[in-house]
């Protein structure tokens, strides 16, 4: 009985706290049918053929015509940061920073203007190849959590503005 009372507390003190879903209503939701209707601007360069390439996997547009549009635009960095005994770099950073707006087709209107960042660790080791190849795998990781981020503060935004009057 002691069990059963204290789930059915742990239930009230849940469905009390005010936490929904994000994507309620699925692609007809506030959120879905905002981020479907989003049209991604081309961005320059590998890394931006690479962010570009992520935010439409996410944002995947319904086939109408787009009512927002999102310029993005890279700064692309490697900064080597240890240094061996032979004065040769040991490791890398590389750092992939976007900003970038969503804007209102109809108006011409900025509605989001925000950054999002990231950063991975590159180990140099002898081979000229492995670098090359740890440094490509790198971008390609850091795009996706760019667009990862993007793609959140979006939705964040058209739950937002779906709860204003």
């Amino acid at each position: 009985m002691i069990r059963l009372l204290t789930l059915i507390a742990i239930a009230l003190s849940l469905a009390g706290c005010g936490l929904r879903p994000l994507y309620s209503g699925g692609s007809t939701g506030s959120v879905g049918s905002l981020l479907s209707s989003v049209e991604v601007a081309p961005i320059e360069g590998r890394a931006g053929y690479l962010v570009g390439d992520a935010l439409r996997d996410r944002l995947a547009a319904n086939g109408g015509a787009p009512r927002y549009r999102l310029d993005v635009r890279l700064d692309d960095s490697i900064v080597g940061l240890g240094v061996r005994s032979d004065e040769s770099i040991a490791r890398e950073r590389r750092t992939l920073r976007a900003r970038y707006q969503l804007v209102d087709l109809a108006t011409g209107q900025t509605l989001v203007d925000d950054t999002a960042g990231s950063d991975a660790g590159i180990d140099v080791v002898r081979s000229e190849y492995a670098v090359i190849a740890a440094e490509q795998t790198a971008l390609e990781r850091l795009s996706v959590v760019i667009a990862d981020q993007i793609t959140a503060r979006l939705a964040l935004f058209a739950d937002r503005t779906a709860k204003t009057p």
